[in-house]
């Protein structure tokens, strides 16, 4: 059988190894000593590891489920050539399960004096920022035999953003806005609405909106138009306790609502409101406020990719405190947390009028689709005793939804994957009412 490589070059030399060679060793035993000088000549030809000068550069953010490129310059300040195989460690949620070890290690050689890019590709599963770790470098000989090894520390950080989602529903909510803002032939009538202009009366207008004066100097019954106000402000809070830790699908519902909130943010700031953030549980985790109409979202963005669900129970108090003061003049406070029965009637419901009284409010929270599919199962004991545990929980949740009705609070309850929809068209409705 024909022998090759390093197998080839010990018989060569007339030695025989002592145990069989393994990539995780840095070396091979030999008995005798053409071996070991020729081993030792082998490390010694291998390119130093602490003298090479490793930088980075590329990607410092990308939304989850998209690539991010991280790009590594190894340069060889030393006369020797480097060959080399490197590992370029990263946690593991910045790759897709199974992948890391094919996208973490690379083969580089790199004449002396000269430089050598490499690549690594990152695909993250989770949102925050994810930090380089070390940069391991194993240096092999021309012979392959020995080789030496040390470990950079090369900082980088890439900040995983949420994904957005919802961002496909926004064409056709801003459609609905064009009709609001008066662009179309709908105009509208209410508390939060600035007049627009007069035109002939129709049957069916409201007989509030006519304009006496204008209609005494003409032969027709004259109303006045409305439409929205604008650069009304607009508080997002999230609710990031513990009951934001729940995952609904595959995700947490805190998830949800950011997607939710994005979305909102989006059309409000495209309909000329000012939109600010407040995301809490027993202290302010992200604030964001002032920001103007093009900066708005990418700031929203920023400030929750790092956010996560603390499990602590949210002080409803302290958080309606820190609502009041970030919100001075009237406001819509849209409040994204849960409608479970316990935190609502314990926490939310004893400090709600102090918002009520100053603001517009509206609940929206996260429902789970598996509850409703549990309510519909049938066919075995099991799956009634299910139904029946459904249908109880759907009870419960309907009942605290009408109590916050009841104190005049708009409650918006869907699916995560229509509850940004949801949220965007209860604006909307609001905004054509005039209670913005």
């Amino acid at each position: 059988m024909p022998l090759t490589g390093r197998a080839a070059l010990l018989a060569a030399l007339g030695s025989v190894p002592v145990g069989i060679w393994d990539p995780g060793w840095t070396g091979i035993l030999a008995v005798n000593g053409p071996l070991a000088v020729a081993c030792a000549c082998d490390f010694a030809l291998a390119a130093p590891v602490r003298r090479l000068v490793l930088t980075r550069s590329g990607d410092t953010s990308a939304r989850l489920g998209e690539t991010a490129d991280v790009t590594l310059t190894v340069t060889n300040p030393s006369r020797r050539p480097l060959r080399a195989r490197l590992r370029d460690a990263w946690p593991p949620s910045s790759w897709q399960p199974g992948t890391e070890f094919e996208a973490s290690r690379h083969r580089v050689t790199v004449p002396p004096g000269e430089r050598r890019r490499i690549t690594t590709r990152l695909r993250p599963t989770r949102r925050g920022d994810r930090h380089a770790d070390r940069v391991t470098i194993r240096s092999y000989g021309p012979l392959g035999l020995f080789s030496r090894q040390g470990a950079h520390r090369v900082p980088w950080t890439v900040r995983v953003l949420p994904p957005f989602a919802s961002r496909k529903h926004l064409p056709s909510k801003l459609a609905r806005l064009r009709e609001l803002d008066g662009r179309t032939s709908v105009l509208i009538r209410g508390q939060g609405t600035e007049f627009d202009s007069l035109r002939d009366y129709v049957p069916g207008d409201d007989t509030r909106s006519i304009d006496w004066r204008a209609t005494a100097r003409q032969t027709a019954v004259a109303v006045r138009t409305w439409r929205p106000e604008r650069d009304r402000h607009i508080l997002l809070v999230l609710d990031t306790g513990r009951t934001s830790a729940g995952r609904v699908g595959d995700a947490p519902r805190l998830d949800a609502s950011m997607d939710a909130a994005l979305l909102l943010a989006a059309l409000a700031s495209r309909a000329g409101d000012r939109v600010d953030l407040l995301a809490y549980d027993r202290r302010p985790r992200a604030l964001v406020q002032g920001r103007t109409a093009r900066d708005v979202l990418p700031s929203l963005v920023n400030a929750m990719a790092t956010l996560e669900p603390e499990l602590v129970e949210t002080d409803a108090r302290g958080l309606t405190a820190m609502a009041l003061r970030t919100t001075p003049r009237r406001s819509l406070i849209v409040l994204l947390t849960t409608l479970d029965a316990a935190p609502v009637e314990e926490g939310l419901l004893p400090v709600l009028a102090q918002l009520t009284q100053r603001h517009t409010v509206l609940v929206a929270s996260v429902a789970d689709p598996h509850i409703a599919g549990m309510a519909t199962a049938r066919g075995n004991a099991d799956a009634v005793y299910e139904a029946a545990a459904a249908a109880q929980a759907q009870t419960e949740r309907h009942r605290t939804a009408e109590q916050l009705r009841r104190h005049g609070v708009t409650v918006v309850d869907a699916t995560p994957d229509d509850l940004a929809p949801a949220l965007a068209d209860a604006y909307l409705a609001l905004k054509a009412a005039g209670r913005l």
